[in-house]
Formats: C-alpha cells, sequence, structure tokens
C-alpha cells in the first residue's frame, strides 16, 4: 500500500523492496531502479555527445567503465565506514541488492575509470565530465528511490504532511515510538532533479555560444550544486555515516564545493586550463 491518509496530507509507505520473488529469484526495486538510471544514462550521454559532435558510441564505451568503477567503490566505500556490521559477516559484503551503497563512493570510483579511459582513448576528461554529468545527476535523482522502497535514508521524526511512515523494523535505535520521518530521499531526489534542469540548461546555452563555457564548467557547476543540497539533506537523516562526530557526507561535500569552486576561479579569473590527460581543442 502506497499511500496512508491521503486526505491529511502525503502521508505515504514503502510497499517494499522486492517487485517479484518467485524462488531463488527475487527482482528487487532497488537493482531495477540503478539499471533503469544506467541505460537512461547511457542514452543521455549519447545524445549530449551528438550535439557536442563527439562519437555516441565512445560514451556507450565510456558508461560501461564508470559502472565498473562506481559500482564496486560505492559499496566499498559505505562498509569501509559501516565494518561493524560486516565483520561478521563477510559474505554479506556483495550483497548490493539490498541496498547499502554511497554515492561519493561511485564519483569516486567513475572518475578514476573515466581517467584511464580518457587516457587511454586520447580524449578530454573535462570533456567526457562535462557530457557526463547531466546525465549522473539524473542518475542519482532516480536512484534515490531505491532508498524508498528499502525503508532507508530518511530523516528525523516530523509532523509534516509530507511525512514518511517507517514500520517498526525499519526504525532506527532510539526511535521505535516515532512513526513518520522526514522523506529525505525525496527531498534529494526532486533537487537532483532541479540541478538536472540547470545542467542542461547551461549545456544548451553552451551550444549557441551565449556565453561559450570553459571545459570542465557544467562538471564543477554539478558538483557545486549537488554537494550544496546533500549538505543541508545530510543534516536531517538519522542514519548518516559517520566520522567520529562529523557526518562524512557533509565533509566530502564541503569539500567538493571547495575544490569545484577553485576550479572555476582558476578557469574564469585566471584564465587558465584545468589540468588534463591531454591537450584539447575544446
Amino acid at each position: 500500500m502506497l499511500t496512508q491518509h491521503l486526505p491529511v496530507g502525503f502521508q505515504f509507505t514503502s510497499p517494499g523492496p522486492t517487485i517479484l520473488e518467485v524462488s531463488p529469484i527475487s527482482i528487487r526495486w532497488y537493482g531495477l531502479l540503478i539499471a533503469s538510471a544506467v541505460l537512461i544514462g547511457v542514452t543521455l550521454c549519447q545524445y549530449l555527445a551528438s550535439r557536442r559532435h563527439v562519437n555516441p558510441e565512445l560514451m556507450g564505451d565510456l558508461v560501461i567503465w564508470l559502472v565498473i568503477g562506481a559500482i564496486p567503490a560505492a559499496r566499498l566505500y559505505y562498509v569501509a565506514f559501516q565494518w561493524q556490521n560486516y565483520a561478521n559477516d563477510p559474505a554479506s559484503i556483495i550483497a548490493i541488492w539490498k541496498g547499502g551503497i554511497a554515492i561519493h563512493g561511485a564519483i569516486i570510483g567513475g572518475m578514476l575509470a573515466a581517467v584511464i579511459f580518457a587516457k587511454i582513448n586520447q580524449v578530454s576528461f573535462w570533456l567526457l565530465a562535462d557530457l557526463v554529468a547531466p546525465a549522473l545527476i539524473l542518475g542519482q535523482a532516480i536512484g534515490r528511490w531505491g532508498n524508498f522502497f528499502n525503508s532507508e535514508a530518511f530523516g528525523g521524526p516530523t509532523d509534516l504532511p509530507w511525512k514518511l511512515y517507517i514500520s517498526p523494523p525499519y526504525r532506527p535505535l532510539g526511535y521505535q515510538d516515532y512513526q513518520y520521518f522526514h522523506p529525505t530521499f525525496l527531498y534529494e531526489s526532486i533537487w537532483n532533479f532541479l540541478v538536472f534542469g540547470l545542467l542542461l540548461t547551461l549545456f544548451f546555452r553552451d551550444l549557441q555560444q551565449k556565453p561559450p563555457l570553459k571545459l570542465g564548467t557544467i562538471f564543477l557547476v554539478y558538483a557545486i550544486a549537488y554537494s550544496s543540497g546533500r549538505i543541508w539533506i545530510e543534516a536531517l537523516r538519522t542514519d548518516s555515516l559517520m566520522l567520529g562526530p562529523f557526518r562524512i557526507a557533509q565533509l566530502i561535500s564541503l569539500g567538493g564545493i571547495l575544490l569545484a569552486m577553485t576550479g572555476l576561479l582558476w578557469l574564469y579569473v585566471f584564465q587558465r586550463h584545468l589540468p588534463d590527460v591531454v591537450k584539447s581543442d575544446f
């Protein structure tokens, strides 16, 4: 049942993580959403590449590298900061279909894969990054709904009209007496869709030379815009990965903002090119 008490507001709850289960096969929403995000991302990357007169097949090959680099890195990043939950059951580390990946790990792994891919194919890393950024944030917007079906990544208790009902087995320790929580997955999904719109606007304005953007600009704007939203949304969550008293996602997001702002200053104030694996004519 997707909704409860709709006349009162947008109170809703997950129907569960599984779409279909025929033993021993189980089809989960989380996996379906990730697969959908990848397919949509490939299509969008190839379309954007064609508009920039870049071989679309190159982007199709790149996405394979990104998936290979991003998904294991996203899982390892998460496991590293939740090791106490996996130490006694290492086999569960590979159970990615049950959830438990971190987007910052995926971005780090994907960037490393993209650098290697760019070097091998002698193409600008920043050209690739600008083409991938809109698809990446769109994939993040879609993928966040996997958290909804898994009843995870929600915020603290709330009585707002759009509150999310969490059943007792999924409530964090100390919150067993609360029924409704902030749907932070929804906040981030909406934020990411807005960032997606911003990046597409920049991309198509750049095609019209109004004014022309320097290589790497779209990816740097992505880093600033996404990270800005993640900082305040993360503050609402009850399940943040922690480093002592600090929320890791907030630290990484803040670092990403500072690095991206430095990159924009380097491009537009100092009028210099970003370091790249090859020289580019763009």
